[in-house]
């Protein structure tokens, strides 16, 4: 089987979206939960369109909510392919909002979405890789193995380690384990 390459901007997706007083939570930002969807969504469209099949959420490795959102203001999610593996796909999204009153855009949230290609009988499917065209793609692509170097540490670390009380002084915390 030859394998396949698309380039990153092949499935670079973009959607925008006003923000409603029904997507605020009680403070009367735009609810996280609310971005959170909209975030999954956008990770499925980029997937979907470099894998050219249905493909699943399998983690979502950082969500940074850096700023609020208020109502009104105009999202613009984009995202793009970051990293491919045999099956699966890191999507990097950035979020922005814009006062559409003003102009002012905002960096709200960057996340990264791990994305799964899936056939018609739900087996993981092979995916194509990515053509880097830019040293921003490349730096994109090499902090995707970083992270999931770091992935597989917390894992192994959190596998194998014994937990204890330890040195909890420094930390808000009272251990009252009575077992």
């Amino acid at each position: 089987m030859t394998k396949s390459f698309k380039t990153v901007a092949a499935s670079q997706v973009t959607i925008s979206q006003l923000m409603l007083p029904s997507h605020t939570n009680f403070s009367g930002k735009i609810h996280g939960g609310f971005i959170l969807s909209l975030l999954d969504q956008i990770a499925f469209a980029c997937a979907s369109k470099h894998s050219g099949t249905y493909c699943v959420t399998a983690s979502v490795d950082t969500v940074d909510f850096l700023q609020p959102i208020e109502v009104g203001e105009l999202v613009t999610l984009k995202a793009s392919i970051n990293f491919t593996g045999n099956t699966s796909m890191i999507v990097g999204i950035r979020v922005e909002a814009e006062n559409i009153q003003t102009g002012h855009v905002k960096h709200c949230n960057s996340s990264y979405f791990t994305m799964v290609a899936k056939n018609s009988d739900g087996s993981n499917a092979q995916v194509p890789g990515i053509i880097l065209s830019s040293k921003n793609e490349l730096r994109r692509f090499l902090k995707s193995i970083k992270r999931i170097e770091l992935k597989h540490e917390r894992h192994n670390y959190s596998a194998t380690e014994e937990y204890t009380d330890g040195n909890l002084d420094k930390y808000n915390v009272q251990v009252a384990i009575t077992e």
